[in-house]
């Protein structure tokens, strides 16, 4: 699993108008080749009388599978375009479709390739580019009496916490991030002195906005 990769946080959809030709551009994150066909024909179904919907996805963790369709645009002019938007912003894991409702004023092909990037782009922006990061999970099971010295320095130190849960003990979720974890680990057991029940759990992705 990568550390890291910047995807879209959501269906996003946005229209721009370029001599008279209505450019919408719709972005969505997906997991696989088989979801990001199903969301083009689902445009392809909203969108039945457009001229055009012209659409690219890149997915995987090394780009492996990278698609896209002129839907009879001239060739070159339109899928190639918004799959280059994609791999510009560094997106992985999505798909973008750009329907074009025909205005009656030829772009030429110069004037294609502008309009159908700066489709992909507006539906990408709609969409919000997120940074999804691995995190591991590590419970940390404490006396009620290490409580408040030990949420004050995960406070200092920036940790995302999940849910803290109070039985006999308090156990705090910590979620480092991945490559972090080891290190964690051997802070958290230095500063509450061995007497901490330490358990590594699954790794999973975080939305963050921005990344160090």
């Amino acid at each position: 699993m990568l550390d890291q990769y910047k995807t879209v946080k959501q269906l996003g959809v946005s229209e721009i108008v370029i001599k008279k030709s209505r450019f919408i551009g719709h972005a969505k994150p997906v997991q696989s080749e088989e979801e990001a066909i199903q969301f083009i024909e689902a445009i392809k179904k909203e969108h039945w009388s457009a001229t055009h919907n012209c659409s690219a996805y890149m997915i995987g963790e090394r780009d492996e599978c990278q698609k896209q369709s002129d839907d009879g645009e001239p060739s070159g002019t339109a899928g190639k375009p918004i799959l280059e938007v994609i791999k510009n912003q560094g997106l992985k894991n999505a798909v973008v479709v750009v329907t074009r409702y025909f205005g009656g004023i030829m772009l030429g092909a110069g004037g294609l390739i502008r309009a159908y990037t700066d489709g992909a782009v507006a539906g990408l922006a709609a969409a919000m580019p997120v940074y999804k990061v691995l995190h591991t999970e590590v419970l940390v099971e404490i006396d009620y009496t290490w409580h408040g010295k030990v949420e004050n320095e995960l406070r200092n130190r920036g940790t995302l916490m999940g849910e803290t849960r109070f039985t006999d003990k308090v156990t705090l979720c910590c979620l480092p991030k991945a490559p972090e974890a080891p290190a964690f680990v051997a802070w958290i057991t230095d500063l509450t002195q061995g007497q901490a029940a330490i358990v590594t759990g699954e790794e999973r992705y975080m939305e963050h906005e921005t990344i160090e």
